[in-house]
């Protein structure tokens, strides 16, 4: 009786790691590191959510994930300090100025 129950808990246990695999094709780690790691933990929570018809909470999808990760050494993904250090000269259009005066 306890084998059975074992092989089944362990079945599930594989099963969580392959949706949260299957998740991290969506949201890739080095997004946690970044400056949208909020809404990528959300968005794994979600998805861990909806495949298993349970809840789950951010703690709960950060140590899955620290089975497969060493969150700290995960280098945070370049493009999004790309982003915030390009600097644009913004300009309001003539034409806000012209309908201002009507």
């Amino acid at each position: 009786m306890t084998n059975a129950k074992e092989k089944k808990e362990e079945k599930s246990e594989v099963e969580l790691e392959l949706k949260l695999l299957e998740a991290l094709e969506i949201y890739p780690p080095a997004k946690l590191r970044g400056i949208h790691r909020h809404f990528v933990l959300y968005g794994l929570t979600e998805y861990m959510c909806r495949s298993f018809n349970r809840p789950f909470t951010a703690d709960d999808v950060l140590k899955l994930l620290d089975r497969f990760y060493n969150l700290e050494m995960v280098k945070p993904d370049d493009e999004d300090g790309e982003i915030l250090n390009q600097e644009e000269d913004f300009r309001l259009p003539k034409s806000y100025f012209l309908e201002e005066k009507l």
